[in-house]
This record gives structure tokens, C-alpha cells and sequence, in this order.
């Protein structure tokens, strides 16, 4: 089992930036790629971005550019700095880690973190 950990969420106002974390314990061998999605109230979780532990990154069209993903695979911590923040963009985002034989799918979540942007 894989347990992960987010923190950073909270409001901003339009136009500002965040930094999510996400850090994993457990069975970390098991795991791959790990990233963020998010959903927002009444739609579908989407994804944000995923990165795997050798650096390549897969990033939903509408997130690249404004978002950017990165990994510390030594404190086995993911990140998602978020720039020029839209009213839009608020969602619960959620952390996840694909097992290491699953691509990019996620296998495990974390419990999610609100962000919430003003107008």
C-alpha cells in the first residue's frame, strides 16, 4: 500500500499562484508515476499533470504552461506550482501514484486539497 499526503491548498486571489506537495510512504518501490487531478463541483475529476520518477511529465493541454510539475524522488514528493490562477481553476485537486507496471493510471489517491481562486 501507498499513502499519500497533500498540502498547500487554500485561497488565492485571481492572478496568483500556489504550490501544492504531495508526499508518499509505504510501499514506494511499487510506484511510478505520481501527479495531481482535480475536480471541480459538478464535473468530472480531470487530470492537471503527471511526472515519472525519471523526469518525463504528462501534462492535460489546458494545464501546460500555467502549471508545472516536479518530483524530489528522494523525499518521495511531488509538486505543482500553479501560476496565473483563474477563477476556474478552483477544484479540489487530488494527488495520485500509478503502480510501476500501470503507465500513467492511478492506482492510489490521496485525500485531496480544496483551492480556491477569487475573482
Amino acid at each position: 500500500q501507498v499513502q499519500l499526503v497533500e498540502s498547500g491548498g487554500g485561497l488565492v486571489q485571481a492572478g496568483g499562484s500556489l504550490r501544492l506537495s504531495c508526499a508518499a510512504s509505504g510501499n514506494i518501490f511499487s510506484i511510478n508515476a505520481m501527479g495531481w487531478y482535480r475536480q471541480a463541483p459538478g464535473k468530472q475529476r480531470e487530470l492537471v499533470a503527471g511526472i515519472r520518477r525519471g523526469g518525463s511529465t504528462n501534462y492535460a493541454d489546458s494545464m501546460e504552461g500555467r502549471f508545472t510539475i516536479s518530483r524530489d524522488n528522494a523525499e518521495n514528493t511531488v509538486y505543482l506550482q500553479m501560476n496565473s490562477l483563474k477563477p476556474e481553476d478552483t477544484a479540489v485537486y487530488y494527488c495520485y501514484a500509478a503502480r510501476a507496471s500501470a503507465a500513467w493510471t492511478p492506482g492510489y489517491w490521496g485525500q485531496g486539497t480544496q483551492v480556491t481562486v477569487s475573482s
